[in-house]
């Protein structure tokens, strides 16, 4: 598990994959997950901690779904938190026939020093869901 305090890709630098931690690309961020399998409880998917700046951004939440078989899917609840303290939820579903969304995205803020985990529990197993945090850093001495 990798928790960057802020520093994790160097400016400029490239995307290296997915993973837990929040990279920093100049003024922008993005934490992408990857597929994780899934499990009848909680998962781990994202775990950062930002540094000395605001980030306004955006969180999506991708739903259970089995690759071998685009049809079938299931029912996730991702669970948000900041320093320990659950803050939100948010769940969807990407079954053929289910009336939720497969892919749900929110507006997020992020204070300075923060601890971020959000993690899934999904209603089967064996199938795969992902996290994404993308959005725009501000500086204290960059102004908002």
């Amino acid at each position: 598990m990798a928790i960057i305090g802020g520093a994790g890709n160097p400016v400029g630098g490239s995307f290296t994959g997915p993973a837990q931690a929040l990279d920093i690309y100049g003024d922008f961020a993005a934490a992408y997950s990857g597929p994780i399998a899934t499990a009848t409880s909680d998962v781990t998917h994202l775990e950062f901690s930002t540094g000395n700046y605001l980030f306004v951004g955006e969180i999506s939440g991708l739903m259970a779904t089995l690759d071998s078989d685009v049809t079938t899917g299931g029912i996730s609840l991702f669970k948000v938190s900041f320093n320990d303290g659950e803050i939100f939820t948010f769940k969807g579903e990407s079954a053929g026939a289910g009336d939720m969304p497969t892919t749900v995205t929110l507006p997020l803020l992020i204070p300075a020093y923060t601890k971020v985990k959000v993690e899934v529990d999904s209603q089967y197993t064996a199938m795969f869901t992902a996290a994404n945090v993308i959005g725009k850093i501000f500086r204290e001495n960059a102004g908002l």
